[in-house]
């Protein structure tokens, strides 16, 4: 039984390795991600990286890409949740501070949808706010991008040599 479950969990990590799904696995991590699900990307990316330096660029565009595209579905959920709810009469304080800061911003708010913990809720809410959504989508792209080449780039500096293969 237990040689089983050792083969089948070989098998699965065998079938999500990084390093024979490449820059596929790269950007499911990344849509995925980008949503209100808690994950990261960066390893993803460093892990690829680290395997093949020449993909450096190529994993950064596709995890900026597959992360710009989980941030569009966040602002869909947003937009989608906004128009399911019925508005409170009144709002707490610190809540309409907080909408009143995005609402003056607008898309451009979203330049920080990179950032730990809010960047994923800020799209939602951006959606929900109903700002413009290709702006918001290039806003999140160059934020994204930025992320994705500071972090690749400082992983890479701070662990310098290649990784071993998986498998």
């Amino acid at each position: 039984m237990e040689a089983s479950i050792a083969a089948w969990v070989n098998g699965l990590l065998a079938a999500l390795a990084v390093p024979r799904l490449g820059l596929t696995a790269v950007f499911v991590v990344s849509v995925v991600s980008a949503t209100l699900l808690p994950l990261g990307s960066e390893f993803a990316v460093i892990g690829l990286v680290k395997l093949d330096e020449s993909l450096f660029w190529p994993a950064v565009l596709v995890a900026t890409v597959g992360n710009t595209i989980g941030g569009a579905i966040s602002w869909w959920m947003g937009y989608g949740a906004e128009r399911a709810y019925e508005r409170l009469a009144e709002r707490p304080p610190s809540e309409a501070r907080a909408l009143g800061w995005l609402q003056r911003f607008g898309a451009k708010a979203c330049l920080l949808s990179w950032l730990p913990v809010v960047g994923d809720p800020l799209c939602a809410v951006a959606g929900w706010l109903r700002l413009p959504f290709w702006p918001c989508v290039v806003y999140m792209a160059i934020g994204k991008l930025a992320r994705y080449v500071t972090m690749t780039a400082a992983l890479m500096w701070w662990f310098p040599g290649r990784w071993p293969a998986i498998g």
